[in-house]
């Protein structure tokens, strides 16, 4: 997509990076020129302008599911055995079930 115009920065590169312009994860520079070219280009502001909405209706959607007890425990415990080395076993892992030295890792 693009409109066919010269920029600065060119349309691919803020394709690319869109999210994470949106979710606010670029420095501030990068910012100014992300919102520099939204205001040359009309195409790559639409596309911003869609994907913004698509985020919003998402969050507004699915933001409020409760996340299941013991999800956090389990997520990290499989993550210490990846960490330490070990072999993740197929059934769920909690970091109560490491051995010591794993979960201090």
């Amino acid at each position: 997509m693009s409109c066919g115009k010269p920029h600065e920065t060119d349309c691919s590169e803020v394709l690319d990076h869109l999210y994470e312009y949106l979710d606010h994860e670029m420095p501030d520079t990068d910012c100014s020129k992300f919102e520099h070219h939204f205001e040359e280009c009309s195409p790559c502001l639409e596309k911003y302008g869609l994907e913004q909405a698509v985020k919003k209706l998402v969050k507004r959607c699915c933001g409020h599911d409760d996340v299941p007890a013991g999800l956090r425990e389990k997520v990290m415990g499989r993550i210490e055995l990846i960490r330490s080395g070990q072999s993740v076993p197929d059934h769920d892992v909690t970091v109560s079930d490491l051995p010591t030295g794993a979960q201090e890792a």
